[in-house]
């Protein structure tokens, strides 16, 4: 709240520098803030009583708007990737696969590997398991596990993190 919007009937109040002036009925503080052609702004409503403080509010918005497009600029976002397998691949298949986790894992992505098993196929879980461990051992120097290889349905998931540097 600024200015008019500020409805205690006294306020503590700190000065355009920082400096302590303190407790001020609200039209005496407001006036001071006019004189200085600033703005009252109520830094701590839930005070008693409220911490008023004069300064010019549109500065203060612009610098805080700018700190937080700086603070997302410099933000990572971390997507979870997903990559296929089938229980029988072929080698080649398996190459180009790995290829795409080792490209996500190295953009700082995380990656879902997963076995599709297709009809009869989940009979043998034990092949599907066979090549996320494949996959495991060939990434341990650039990721991490964050989700041991589990069968869920007609899937089995393991999830890859890549290690912090």
């Amino acid at each position: 709240m600024i200015n008019d919007e500020i409805r205690a009937k006294e306020v503590r109040l700190v000065g355009a520098e920082g400096e302590q002036i303190g407790i001020k009925p609200i039209r005496e503080a407001l006036q001071m803030a006019i004189d200085l052609n600033l703005d009252l702004v109520n830094v701590a409503p839930q005070a008693k009583p409220p911490v008023c403080r004069i300064m010019d509010y549109g500065k203060f918005r612009y610098e805080t708007q700018k700190k937080e497009k700086e603070a997302r600029k410099n933000q990572k976002i971390v997507d979870l990737k997903e990559v296929w397998f089938r229980a029988n691949i072929e080698e080649h298949d398996y190459q180009t696969k790995f290829r795409n986790v080792i490209k996500f894992l190295g953009e700082g992505d995380k990656v879902k590997c997963s076995v599709r098993f297709r009809g009869r196929e989940i009979t043998h879980a034990s092949i599907g398991q066979k090549i996320l461990e494949r996959v495991k051992t060939e990434v341990e120097e650039i990721a991490v596990v964050e989700r041991q290889p589990k069968l869920e349905g007609r899937s089995m998931i393991m999830i890859l993190a890549p290690k912090a540097q």
